[in-house]
């Protein structure tokens, strides 16, 4: 028997889901928030917290923008209708917004990652995009030198004030 939900469980606004590790593997040249086409058990999952956008990317299709690999599982009360869990979903941007995405991923190394999964203060859910680039090995060493020399920074001066 499926799992019963409160109406406290759902998430009118706020963050669903997060790609921490997108920072780290590409280098974020531009974001976007984009809307994206969903159906009704879709937003019903998302509204009780259930996606993963980890390994979501941007495709373009006939002068259109799709995220493909974005995992929204099923509902679990549904009825009759369900949605694919990693089905591809459109992404509704403005023209001049999908025409400069489209001619930045038409160069070489560039790529359309989700950032985050959110609904707005209106309650529509929400996609933040990034025009991103891959990081060379080199490049993700040094992320990491620069994160820890910052945090020892902060802990040196933290002791020199006390």
């Amino acid at each position: 028997m499926a799992k019963s939900s409160k109406k406290s469980d759902f998430i009118s606004h706020g963050l669903v889901a997060q790609n921490r590790r997108a920072g780290f593997d590409y280098q974020i040249l531009e974001k976007f928030v984009a809307g994206i086409e969903l159906s009704g058990t879709e937003v019903k999952s998302l509204r009780l917290g259930h996606a993963n956008i980890n390994d979501a990317y941007g495709e373009i299709e006939q002068d259109e923008l799709f995220i493909s690999n974005m995992f929204i599982a099923e509902y679990a009360n549904r009825g009759y209708e369900s949605h694919s869990e990693k089905r591809r979903r459109k992404l509704l941007l403005k023209r001049k917004e999908i025409n400069d995405i489209i001619s930045a991923l038409s160069r070489k190394g560039y790529t359309l990652v989700a950032l985050r999964l959110f609904f707005n203060e209106s309650g529509r859910a929400k996609l933040e995009v990034a025009l991103a680039q891959g990081k060379k090995n080199y490049d993700k060493r040094e992320t990491v030198k620069e994160r820890d020399w910052n945090r020892d920074k902060r802990r040196i001066l933290a002791n020199a004030n006390h």
